[in-house]
């Protein structure tokens, strides 16, 4: 089954300030709009792979919303991430039928400054290592732009990796692949240089998702204050850029809270872990 990574979301506490900060990045940064029936607003950053990120703020409290807890608890970062499916009802049963514990598909959508009004269908797992689906009612280039929309200042083309922290690398992959199926390409176990974690990389479209769990039960670094304060989920992101480069971690407090570096990828984007 194929099922591209859709978008990552970064939560923030003022989304102006966030998007004048990406900007100073070199990112491209539209205005997305508000979600009706909610306290949010969001800003995206649409990359040539069709991959964004969701830069979402609160204008009021909403303590029933994980991301929002989230928001509070440990502050601005990465909270979650989405795949894409061609129907959402249909991923979430064929996952099901596999013994994957994934919640009934319910509906979403925003209305854009421009008063365009998008609709969505999406489907959330139990557990925190998978992605929610983002599957679209209403056409998706009505809410990911393309076009010169997606060229960034900065060179970025797209999510060449995101790197996701587990507590139980085989239980995760094993989820995995009832998510995705027969056929999914999904690599094996391998223990880091330095020993500190084990990693598998699976792909997902255009992009590599690399699974991260302590070779020892405590990690260190990005992966262990992950897991040590949000808990198992996506940690850390690598863009693309074409242009020759040396990997350039970008500041987190102009990224707030969100660990991305810029890379030099090769056109098949390696699979192996930073």
């Amino acid at each position: 089954m194929t099922l591209p990574l859709d978008h990552i979301v970064i939560a923030v506490q003022e989304l102006e300030r966030t998007i004048a900060d990406y900007t100073a990045l070199g990112f491209n940064v539209l205005r997305g709009g508000e979600h009706p029936g909610r306290s949010t607003h969001n800003a995206l950053v649409v990359f040539a792979d069709g991959a964004y990120f969701e830069l979402i703020a609160w204008r009021a409290p909403a303590p029933e919303e994980r991301w929002w807890q989230q928001l509070q608890r440990h502050g601005e970062g990465i909270v979650d991430f989405a795949l894409l499916p061609t129907e959402t009802g249909a991923v979430v049963a064929a996952a099901q039928a596999r013994g994957l514990d994934y919640e009934a598909p319910y509906e979403g959508g925003r209305l854009r400054p421009d008063g365009a009004q998008l609709r969505w269908r999406n489907a959330r797992a139990r557990s925190q290592d998978l992605p929610f689906l983002c599957g679209d009612l209403t056409p998706r280039a009505l809410r990911v732009p393309e076009g010169d929309a997606r060229v960034h200042p900065n060179g970025a083309t797209g999510v060449a990796r995101l790197h996701v922290a587990v507590h139980d690398l085989r239980a995760s992959l094993a989820r995995w692949r009832a998510l995705l199926g027969e056929g999914a390409d999904i690599g094996e176990a391998r223990l880091s240089d330095d020993g500190s974690a084990y990693r598998a990389s699976l792909r997902l479209g255009a992009t590599a998702l690399v699974l991260a769990a302590p070779a020892q039960g405590v990690a260190t670094g990005a992966l262990g204050h992950r897991l040590a304060t949000r808990g198992e989920g996506p940690y850390a992101i690598e863009l693309e850029v074409r242009q020759p480069a040396s990997a350039l971690a970008l500041d987190e407090t102009a990224t707030h809270g969100a660990r991305i570096v810029l890379a030099q990828v090769s056109p098949a984007r390696e699979t192996a872990a930073a």
